[in-house]
């Protein structure tokens, strides 16, 4: 059955709906794209179903880098620009592209939408390996995430990494850390997401509700504690404790999107008499020594190339499969934060 073109929106919060698309052939050095799939975020999707995103409520000035209080936030409702890891296939090439064809397949941010028009160049630069599996492409933006976040812990081989917060993110880090040669502890509450890193990588996991995870990594590491703990939940909890579980003059890296103030942090015990070092990665930037040779597209290429050898098997983490139509019943779920529910993806009929 032949999908009709259209688009997802958020008209307000926890409110989705349908935009008849409008699809126009390609023009000259253009191809027109039909969406295979197109994955979910539980973090910044989220964040814009709930409300809850600080773009939503007040103005990011780019001059400055601040937030500021505003009556026209930098997002508004109705957002448009919802989704942000899909993969699809060319359908239609325009006049004077000559190296792409028909079946070619591409990874991209174009939305939650059927179809995209693209630049012949947009499309080169993302053409999916030969024969890879499209699903792979679904994690080309978090998957440049999680590699920014390892990029940004500095990982030397041999190193113990404490991963914090086990969703799709902390389940790549923890593949990208082990594949970097460190051993990892992986730690969450979540019974099946602990499994899911011990399958992939990680040495050990923790759950924080059973004791103090900073202690039991203490006790791991004969009292040194870890060489790097990266928190990737957003959780205030996981943050404190990384903050305690990481070891003299060591660095913790934030890569959890934490939304409105952050309560629990003790900030005169053991940050500051340990020396901890707090570093943001944020997929905005990446570091400032590394950006002459990586960027965020290498991040991106290099997040479909690692799956497409074998060094990062994220397919495995895709545990929900909806059509695009049921799209606000799939936000519903994550919004109610279903159990076991990692990755979703929208799939899209021809």
């Amino acid at each position: 059955m032949t999908q009709s073109p259209s688009a997802l929106f958020l008209k307000a919060p926890r409110e989705l709906a349908f935009d008849p698309l409008e699809v126009a052939p390609p023009g000259p050095g253009e191809v027109r794209v039909r969406t295979l799939f197109s994955g979910v975020s539980a973090g910044t999707e989220l964040s814009q179903f709930r409300g809850t995103n600080p773009f939503m409520h007040r103005r990011f000035d780019e001059p400055s880098r601040l937030f500021l209080a505003a009556e026209a936030p930098s997002w508004p409702y109705p957002v448009r620009n919802l989704g942000y890891e899909e993969v699809g296939e060319i359908v239609e090439v325009g006049a004077g592209v000559d190296d792409l064809a028909v079946g070619d397949r591409i990874f991209g941010t174009w939305g939650h939408r059927t179809h995209h028009l693209a630049t012949a160049d947009y499309a080169r630069d993302r053409r999916m390996p030969e024969g890879a599996d499209p699903r792979i492409g679904v994690f080309s933006h978090i998957g440049a995430v999680a590699l920014n976040g390892v990029h940004d812990a500095q990982i030397r081989i041999g190193d113990v990494v404490a991963v914090f917060g086990l969703g799709v993110p902390g389940q790549i880090v923890v593949q990208a850390a082990r594949a970097s040669g460190a051993r990892v502890i992986a730690v969450d509450p979540d019974p099946h997401r602990r499994a899911i890193a011990l399958a992939h990588g990680a040495a050990e996991a923790l759950d924080p509700t059973a004791g103090s995870a900073a202690e039991a990594i203490k006790a791991a590491t004969q009292g040194r504690g870890a060489d790097v703990c990266i928190e990737v939940s957003g959780a205030p909890p996981a943050l404190a404790e990384a903050i305690r579980a990481v070891a003299y003059s060591a660095r913790v890296v934030a890569m959890g999107f934490f939304q409105g103030e952050v309560p629990g942090l003790r900030l005169g015990e053991e940050f500051h008499h340990n020396r901890v070092q707090l570093v943001c990665s944020q997929i905005s930037g990446v570091a400032p020594e590394a950006s002459y040779r990586w960027s965020k597209p290498r991040l991106w290429r290099t997040a479909v190339e690692l799956q497409h050898e074998g060094v990062l098997s994220l397919t495995p983490l895709i545990t929900h499969t909806a059509a695009f139509e049921a799209a606000p019943a799939l936000f519903e779920r994550l919004d109610k934060g279903e159990p076991g529910l990692l990755q979703a993806v929208l799939e899209f009929a021809e």
